[in-house]
């Protein structure tokens, strides 16, 4: 093989190798817009994590804030409703799962549910797990709890489904204590 014959196999070579580099970086650049708009946006990014300033909460009274595009039901509860809680039998559950995003995989007993050790203050998203209506509260249904009227799911007064159509308690989201004013979300 001549000189000429190898130099011009590496011109070749090269040809190949820039061709490619240069496709592989167009085709980089076309895909890129696509698969950058499946990221959330600056709006949701900026709703995953919320403070809520829980200092006007009353006890036996609840704030409902609406987080992710959910009403979250914070409440405050009174010695009543947590010993009526903690005083329910598990295997009269429904669902026995606590549903807790904060403590995962446990029983659906209250202390596994509720947001502080002494069960004073609970925190759950407020979508009724049949059809996805919002229940109401404040002592509504035939435990005391929540109650959702479009097809009669009765919660108690720790969100756990007792009875009605709804299959699953309603969920804990991640929430933690900032400080004894301050509950964030997510």
């Amino acid at each position: 093989m001549s000189d000429a014959e190898h130099h011009e196999g590496t011109r070749r070579d090269f040809l190949y190798y820039a061709t490619a580099g240069a496709g592989t970086v167009v085709a980089g650049a076309a895909i890129w817009p696509l698969v950058n708009q499946m990221n959330p946006s600056a709006d949701v990014q900026a709703l995953s994590s919320i403070r809520v300033d829980i200092s006007g909460i009353e006890p036996g009274t609840q704030l409902t804030v609406k987080w992710l595009g959910k009403p979250v039901f914070i409440r405050r509860r009174v010695e009543e409703e947590i010993t009526a809680a903690r005083d329910v039998d598990l295997s009269d559950l429904i669902d026995n799962n606590d549903r807790n995003a904060n403590k995962p995989d446990l029983d659906a007993a209250d202390e596994n549910r509720s947001l502080s050790e002494d069960g004073e203050w609970l925190v759950m998203i407020g979508v009724c797990t049949h059809l996805g209506c919002v229940p109401i509260g404040d002592g509504a249904g035939d435990f005391g709890g929540w109650f959702c009227p479009c097809h009669g799911s009765h919660y108690d007064t720790s969100g756990r489904i007792r009875r009605g159509p709804a299959p699953e308690n309603l969920p804990v989201p991640i929430a933690a204590f900032t400080d004894e004013q301050t509950i964030q979300l997510g």
